[in-house]
């Protein structure tokens, strides 16, 4: 019998096999590209994603309310909030840091023949810290739901929790009724796994079948050089902050992040796999409620690792591009710029295209050689998505190891929390 990870890495392939044969035989006909590309894998992909983003801000608010009132000790709260913060941040500026590093040596873009275009980007001004600040205070916090605010909705689930622990035998009652929510929305979740390898194939299928080699080809050594910025990330300095600080096995902590990652790789977004992301901590990691249900909607906001790298090669690639040469100064407030830019931003995707405007404001380079990379960065986006949830999980399981919030047994048990589809459907 084969687990739920078996059956979506096997869709996956499938999907991947199946796009590249559909791009390189089919792509100009009709029929397939107007029922099957963009009608039947579009709407089985879409119904799939939408699925997912059902969960997210009820999952969410729930499991944060009660991670909340669980704690007791609120200073426990406050001293989570700083070590995320931290390592989320530093995270972040360790990547760019790494981007800019591996794209300076090899130089991607030297010798690009820019030629005519016509593609054009409309660029975007950061905006001043002083109202992404005010801006994590919901003024409406059901407008915040709907929106899917998940800063907002975040500091109001922080709130209500800190509310229901010192309301006192009222707020107990309360208490009960989000533990039980919990409890439905989690097998809510399982459903909704268990539809996972359709949908991932669907996205999959779809995703390669419309990009095609011929756009990669021309960007070859930026499209490398930001899959290798990503790969050492992920592969090498997540695992080196997991055994350095928790002193935890990388090697299981890898294997059991598939699941996540190869949610994020098929939705390109962190908020829409927020639900695998955290079952995964909690039920595979063995990461306590308390701690979770915390740094894993933080870290889909405001952990952008993944952006940070693409947005590192992609400054060096268009300035190379443009023959601009950039300065030490430059390349800081690279690092300062992306690593700032990272908070409050949307997970969802395609935002590092937005991101990276500001970036390249901040160091004098042509806004307009973004249009250069938009072809890729459907698939590169999925890649450094998957990335971020790697350091979502990576985050989540050094505070919790701190906090004496970690259950070893559940890490180290390689087959913890896995859901066999199978046996499901027996019971």
């Amino acid at each position: 019998m084969q687990n739920l990870t078996q059956k979506i890495m096997i869709a996956m392939g499938a999907g991947a096999l199946l796009g590249v044969v559909v791009n390189l035989l089919f792509v100009d006909v009709a029929i397939v590209n107007d029922y099957f590309i963009n009608g039947l894998l579009y709407v089985v992909g879409a119904i799939f994603i939408a699925s997912l983003k059902m969960l997210v801000v009820p999952l969410v608010f729930v499991s944060l309310v009660g991670g909340v009132t669980s704690l007791g000790d609120l200073t426990a709260l406050g001293r989570m909030s700083i070590k995320a913060i931290s390592l989320y941040l530093g995270t972040t500026m360790i990547a760019v840091s790494i981007a800019l590093t591996l794209a300076v040596s090899v130089g991607p873009g030297a010798g690009f023949e820019i030629g005519s275009t016509t593609a054009e980007f409309t660029g975007r001004e950061a905006p001043p810290l002083a109202d992404v600040i005010i801006n994590m205070v919901p003024s409406n916090p059901v407008s915040a739901m709907a929106s899917g605010n998940m800063l907002q909705i975040i500091v109001f689930a922080l709130l209500f929790g800190i509310a229901i622990t010192m309301s006192g035998e009222r707020g107990r009652h309360v208490l009960n009724v989000f533990n039980d929510l919990d409890v439905v929305i989690m097998k809510m979740v399982e459903i909704i796994m268990r539809l996972a390898p359709y949908g991932v194939f669907a996205l999959i299928a779809r995703t390669f079948a419309t990009q095609g080699i011929e756009l990669i080809l021309p960007l070859l050594g930026y499209f490398l050089t930001l899959m290798c910025a990503l790969g050492l990330h992920a592969l090498v300095v997540y695992p080196t902050l997991l055994k350095t600080f928790a002193n935890l096995n990388p090697f299981i902590f890898l294997r059991k992040m598939r699941d996540p990652a190869t949610f994020a790789f098929s939705t390109a977004s962190s908020a829409a796999t927020i639900p695998v992301t955290l079952r995964t901590a909690e039920a595979k990691l063995g990461v306590d409620n308390a701690v979770a249900s915390f740094t894993v909607p933080l870290g889909a906001t405001i952990n952008m690792d993944g952006t940070a790298i693409m947005q590192g090669v992609a400054t060096v690639f268009i300035a190379n591009v443009y023959g601009v040469d950039l300065t030490l100064a430059n390349y800081l407030m690279v690092v300062l710029t992306a690593t700032l830019a990272s908070i409050g931003t949307a997970a969802v995707p395609g935002v590092g295209l937005i991101m990276l405007t500001m970036v390249l404001n901040q160091v004098g380079l042509p806004v307009e050689g973004i249009a250069l990379i938009i072809g890729v960065d459907r698939i590169l986006d999925m890649m450094r998505t998957a990335c971020n949830v790697t350091g979502d999980c990576t985050v989540t399981c050094i505070i919790a190891k701190s906090e004496g919030a970690l259950d070893l047994e559940t890490f180290n048990d390689r087959n913890a929390g896995a859901i066999n589809i199978d046996q499901a459907d027996e019971a």
